[in-house]
């Protein structure tokens, strides 16, 4: 266990705030510069992160709030075990973590100049490794479990493309098989799967998609968005075929079922947001006790819509009840009104506060914005932390606003 930092280091570091705010950014900017110059340390991260400055960005803000709430880190449990399970996903390791340490510094000092003394130098060590010795500990924890899960693992597993369907205009689904014939571990629903991959003229690059398949088949299936000038997205459309092999790492991810499932359920997604849902509702409709969902979509068109066909079979039984917004398409006139009413536009925080149900979980995804809308309804209205539960794509650099 980490030893507690003490107080003259926490009153070092909460007095770097004001520095943190003014040249965060370039302090991770530079961390990043010296790290990646390490070509193993390099392909350990998802590289279009670093392109879009997406990356440096989540950092400096999760450097921020680290030195904001140093003396009330439970504030950041949430945020610790998101990075725990990002982390175990990428296989990070113990021996990674002094290469990080040395940007980390090395960077302070770059950018603060004199300002760094010797004793924010040495503040900021003791901090980076009480962080790190937490990360590392619980990191271990998950992976000891992966291991001694029935058809868990550990490291990097081949699998093997079984089928590929066609979801929509823009999404396609890919179901993995294991390579070597063994089971694979039971997911929970909302979990993700890593890849490690190396793309024909690009190189190595990481990736994390979300399993959409329910828990308890012999496959995982992921259910992929193609991005235009995406290097991931265009080449698993384009080139990945049945028997393609790929190399994957234990499903893992925070953003799962509440245990035990609450009395209701919200499912709110936009986007390609929508495949942990998925995942969600097979576990959900095909549990001993139900429980009362209610599904509300975001897409462009009836085109994108993915699983559309899937949604109306599951609320014309009335299991789910259900809304669709179609934001460039007016709803089809014809559309089977059953449990699930599509509407044109965008799914609103003005129309999300018509719909509140106070004794329900809300489970959201979808792009940045949309969750930090949806989540901000949630919050005004009064729901305890515990009902919204939202997971981030990509490197989350929004999300410390919204915990």
């Amino acid at each position: 266990m980490a030893s507690p930092l003490d107080d003259k280091t926490r009153s070092i570091l909460k007095a770097c705030v004001p520095a943190l705010e003014a040249h965060g950014l370039a302090i991770t900017a530079e961390m990043y510069r010296r790290l990646l110059v390490n070509p193993e340390i390099r392909d350990l991260f998802n590289m279009s992160h670093q392109a879009d400055g997406a990356q440096p960005k989540a950092l400096a803000l999760a450097v921020l709030a680290y030195a904001r709430n140093i003396d009330n880190l439970g504030a950041l449990g949430g945020m610790v075990e998101r990075i725990a399970e990002k982390h175990v996903g990428l296989n990070i390791l113990p021996e990674h973590y002094p290469h990080v340490a040395d940007a980390l510094l090395g960077a302070i000092a770059h950018v603060l100049g004199e300002a760094a003394t010797p004793e924010i130098m040495d503040a900021w060590g003791k901090a980076y490794w009480f962080l790190a010795d937490i990360l590392i500990g619980r990191e271990g924890q998950i992976y000891a479990a992966h291991a001694t899960a029935p058809g868990g693992w550990t490291g990097w597993r081949a699998f093997t493309v079984r089928g590929r369907t066609r979801e929509s205009e823009t999404v396609t689904s890919f179901e993995l098989i294991p390579a070597d014939g063994k089971p694979i571990m039971r997911h929970q629903p909302g979990q993700y799967l890593s890849f490690r991959l190396d793309i024909p003229g690009h190189g190595p690059q990481r990736r994390n998609y979300s399993i959409s398949s329910a828990p308890g088949a012999d496959a995982y299936r992921i259910s992929v968005r193609r991005v235009r000038g995406g290097v991931v997205s265009e080449w698993l459309h384009d080139s990945m075929q049945d028997g393609t092999s790929l190399l994957v790492s234990a499903p893992a991810g925070d953003f799962t079922l509440a245990d035990p499932t609450p009395t209701s359920v919200v499912l709110l997604s936009a986007g390609v947001g929508l495949t942990p849902m998925i995942s969600m509702l097979g576990a959900l409709t095909t549990a001993e006790q139900p429980t009362p969902i209610r599904y509300i979509h975001g897409t462009r068109s009836a085109r994108t819509e993915a699983f559309g066909a899937y949604i109306r079979t599951l609320s014309a039984p009335g299991r789910v009840r259900g809304d669709v917004f179609y934001s460039r398409q007016a709803p089809a006139e014809d559309e089977p009104a059953a449990a699930l009413t599509c509407h044109a536009g965008r799914i609103t925080p003005a129309w999300l506060k018509t719909q509140i149900d106070g004794n329900a979980t809300y489970y959201i995804c979808g792009p940045d914005d949309f969750m930090r809308d949806m989540v901000a309804v949630l919050k005004e209205a009064g729901l305890a932390k515990e009902q919204v539960r939202y997971e981030f794509f990509g490197s989350a650099d929004k999300e410390i606003l919204v915990t």
